[in-house]
């Protein structure tokens, strides 16, 4: 049986894939799923979907980087962050699991797939995501660190 990390795992990848390839290639990427011998076919089945609705949530998780961290939108980040940030947002938005658990896969995945410095970013932003989301809604959330030094 693939443990939650498998299917993150292989739900990234294929969240990649649907950013790079777009949506008219969803079949193609649903298909590469298949490939995945270390996940059943329930287990590939759970990280389909997830991909697909962190995919549809993508504006989303955007907007909320752009409030967070204005100095790095999504159209600046690499690919991999970028979709590892969506992932997570995604779980964290949908309560799918606890936020420390969301931000340690994710931190997980960035040191597993991206460059040396994107742990420490992944970390940094959905942490202030987790602290927004977890906010009162009549409270702003904690400006970034490069508007309080301008402040």
């Amino acid at each position: 049986m693939a443990s939650p990390r498998d299917i993150r795992r292989r739900a990234l990848q294929a969240m990649y894939q649907l950013d790079v390839r777009g949506e008219a290639d969803a079949d193609a990427v649903r298909s590469s799923l298949e490939e995945a011998d270390d996940l059943g076919p329930a287990e590939r089945d759970k990280a389909w979907e997830l991909a697909r609705a962190a995919h549809a949530a993508r504006r989303d998780a955007d907007e909320a980087l752009k409030r967070l961290a204005p100095d790095w939108p999504a159209y600046r980040q690499p690919a991999l962050d970028r979709a590892i940030i969506r992932l997570a947002h995604h779980e964290l938005a949908t309560g799918r699991a606890a936020p420390a658990i969301v931000i340690n896969e994710a931190v997980e995945l960035a040191k597993e797939f991206s460059t040396e410095r994107s742990p420490g970013f992944v970390n940094a932003v959905l942490d202030r995501i987790a602290k927004a989301a977890a906010a009162p809604q009549d409270a702003s959330p904690e400006p970034p660190a490069s508007a309080q030094e301008t402040a």
